[in-house]
Formats: structure tokens, sequence, C-alpha cells
């Protein structure tokens, strides 16, 4: 099986789980962001990366069955490792800084804060809380950092019930046409 067929499989799968303590499924969080990058009109990376964001949450559940609560899983870099090798920097990167660009907007717009769903302020604390200054020096240094501020704030977005979304094989062409291999 390849790498998109796999990673379509996990999607189409997560239908069923739970994201977190939100109230839509795994599968439902990872559409809403894509169609929340669509709706920007942002490059097809960015849509992957949005649409792939939490992929890693899904690869944990796989290798290791359920997280254990209280502590971080690290999904960022069990999806960036993985996908290394599938797609180019402009995916993978976005998705490896979305939990710093968490941390980053915490730090840089209090107002970013208040936006946060109760998982979502629960895992923050897990992940390093509000970054210092100095992180904060250190993340807009990095050549992705833009994108991953975006993957973000589409990922907060995209936590509504009953929200229209295309279907997970919507966006294999897409996945096929940037993919590496």
């Amino acid at each position: 099986m390849s790498a998109i067929d796999q990673i379509l499989d996990l999607l189409e799968g997560a239908d069923s789980r739970q994201y977190g303590s939100e109230c839509v499924s795994q599968q439902a969080h990872a559409l809403q962001a894509a169609a929340r990058a669509e709706s920007e009109g942002v490059p097809d990376t960015l849509i992957a990366a949005a649409l792939l964001h939490d992929l890693g949450h899904l690869l944990a559940k796989r290798a290791n069955g359920e997280a254990g609560l209280g502590r971080d899983d690290r999904h960022e870099h069990i999806a960036s490792g993985w996908l290394r090798d599938v797609f180019p920097a402009a995916v993978v990167e976005p998705i490896r800084l979305h939990v710093a660009a968490k941390r980053y907007l915490c730090a840089t717009d209090r107002s970013y804060f208040s936006l946060l769903s109760p998982g979502s302020v629960r895992s923050l604390e897990l992940q390093g809380g509000f970054m210092s200054d100095d992180e904060v020096k250190a993340f807009r240094a990095l050549r992705f950092y833009d994108e991953a501020v975006r993957v973000r704030r589409w990922d907060e977005q995209a936590k509504l019930p009953d929200a229209p979304v295309r279907a997970v094989t919507d966006y294999a062409p897409l996945l096929r046409t940037l993919a590496l291999v």
C-alpha cells in the first residue's frame, strides 16, 4: 500500500474517532481545517498541511493504542517524521511547527488564548505553555513559521459540529500530486 493510500485509510478510519474532548471526530477536524485553508485560496501545500496536521495522533494510536491522558504525545513530530519522505518541506514543516505556533500565538497575541477550546488549553500546558521572548525570536527565524501559524489558526477553527466538508477521497488527487514518491 502506498503512503498516500495509508494516509487516506487513516483519515477514513478517523470518522468515528473522537478528537480529544472536542465535539468533532478526528476526521471532521482534519477536513474542516483543510476546508478553512481552501477558503483562503492558499497553495495546495498548505491545504495538505491543514488536512494532515494531526495525522500524528492517528499514527500514535495505530502504533501504541490510545495515548495516555495527562501527557503530550508529540504528535507533530510523529507526523512530520513519517511524512518527511512523502511530501516536500512546504507540507511537512508547518505540520511539525503547528504546536509551537500555538505556543507562539498565545505569547504574542493575548486574544488568541481566549479562542482556545478547553482541550487546547489543557494541551498547551503539556506542550510547554506560552513561549518565552527568546523562544518567540527563535520561532520567527524559522523558514515555515508563518505557514505554521496559519495551520494553527485553522486548527483551532476546525472544531464545529456538523460543519460542511468534502470527503477524504476528494483530497486524494491533491495529495498524490504533492507526493515525492
